[in-house]
């Protein structure tokens, strides 16, 4: 369960994500990747490398504006973070101790999606509709 509830949770945000307008989705999934950026600055777990790392991320956001690749970068350097932090026993939520676990799975299917280009529901839907025999490519 603490594997399927993170992944559930993933694949959720990417669906939402894909119904926001194709103008709208990348500029707000880079505003979500800088907020995860941000997520461990409060508990302060790792010292000034929480700021470090904060500020490494608010540029790999800004590159996401234009980006989806620095978007799903941003995805994977959370992971990791989420890993650092799990390992150390500073969770992101400081009354749940696998929070970070969980982020840990859930952010890579997030980044998945982005790397792919963020693709919207109804895109990702037709190219997993099998095609009619004799139908054109």
């Amino acid at each position: 369960m603490s594997v399927v509830v993170p992944l559930l949770i993933g694949v959720l945000y990417v669906l939402l994500s894909s119904l926001i307008p194709d103008r709208h989705r990348r500029p707000f999934n880079a505003i979500m990747v800088a907020g995860a950026g941000a997520a461990y600055l409060s508990g302060g777990g790792l010292g000034v490398a929480e700021v470090l790392f904060a500020s490494v991320m608010a540029f790999v956001a800004y590159r996401g504006l234009t980006s989806w690749r620095f978007i799903g970068l941003g995805w994977l350097l959370h992971t990791v973070w989420d890993v650092v932090h799990h390992l150390r026993g500073e969770p992101i939520l400081p009354f749940d101790h696998n929070s970070s676990f969980g982020c840990a799975i859930c952010d890579p299917v997030i980044a998945l999606w982005c790397l792919a280009g963020g693709p919207s529901l109804s895109t990702m839907t037709g190219r997993l509709r099998p095609r009619r025999a004799g139908a054109a490519p």
